[in-house]
């Protein structure tokens, strides 16, 4: 399995990337997901790639060796959109040659990518691209995509991310969804990739890959764990069969109890109990409590 996100905002573009591949519980790879096509001054562009590997290393040759009937390729393309439709076709090429075949041996046809990139004269654009080819972009109301095991690392996206957020914020932050998936999901794993794109700049100017031994990342997980862990127990418990209006963070009012779903007892046990005598204390059966 694999996780990775990109974010477009304002300022650029982040893409972060882990590196672990399974096939089993007892096959585990390290395989770099993360692919940069630049030509400094004139256009820099990013494919992270999860699902299957080989699928995804074919398309990646594909699209970077691709040369169109007309001679366009990502590496001479005058937009993103037209770069993004050559990686969409490379899927449905990939899927024509190889699907069946792996259909054949029980395995399916399963690639996610993120790509995204500016070319000279054009603004940041950022993609997802499906295993059908086909695609979505990023807008001001989606700034960020996500591919992988993305549920636990989404939360703290919905709540940083805005257009507005400066780079090395929204790094952080896809940092701190990154450890929130690592923590959760033994399927992905170290080291990462992490690359930060200031727009119009045309070159990769800020980039680094992320190991067990990187200070900044072993600060911000463990500052982070404390930090949460400080809020959560910040916060008061919830209060229990108050009296309106006595307390503060009523969870159940006294006077607003609704009681449980209950499933009825099958009737031997109800005239079990119905029928039982009702229980006493040691003290009751003995006559008394002792002298």
């Amino acid at each position: 399995m694999t996780y990775c996100t990109g974010m477009r905002l304002d300022a650029g573009l982040v893409f972060l990337s882990d590196s672990r591949t399974n096939a089993g519980v007892d096959q585990v790879g390290t395989f770099r997901k993360m692919n940069v096509f630049e030509h400094p001054g004139e256009r820099v562009m990013v494919l992270m790639t999860s699902g299957n590997l080989s699928i995804s290393q074919s398309v990646r040759e594909h699209v970077a060796a691709y040369v169109g009937a007309d001679g366009v390729s990502v590496w001479n393309a005058t937009s993103m959109l037209t770069a993004a439709r050559i990686v969409g076709d490379a899927v449905r090429e990939i899927h024509k040659r190889d699907a069946q075949a792996l259909a054949e041996f029980g395995v399916e046809f399963n690639i996610g990518i993120i790509f995204g990139g500016q070319i000279k004269g054009e603004r940041c654009r950022l993609f997802q691209i499906y295993s059908a080819g086909n695609f979505i972009e990023s807008h001001d109301q989606t700034t960020y995509f996500q591919i992988g095991e993305s549920k636990y690392g989404k939360p703290i996206l919905d709540r940083v991310i805005t257009p507005q957020t400066g780079l090395d914020e929204a790094a952080k932050c896809a940092l701190i969804s990154m450890d929130s998936t690592l923590r959760s999901n033994i399927s992905v794993g170290l080291p990462l990739d992490l690359l930060v794109y200031e727009a119009d700049s045309l070159a990769v100017t800020r980039f680094t890959t992320i190991d067990e031994r990187n200070q900044y990342f072993q600060m911000l997980r463990s500052s982070w764990g404390a930090q949460l862990k400080a809020v959560f127990e910040s916060i008061d418990d919830p209060v229990w069969d108050a009296a309106p209006g006595t307390t503060d963070n009523v969870l159940c009012a006294a006077n607003g109890k609704v009681p449980p779903l209950r499933v009825p007892l099958p009737a031997h046990l109800d005239q079990a109990s119905a029928a039982a005598p009702p229980l006493q204390s040691v003290a009751q059966q003995f006559g008394g409590p002792p002298a």
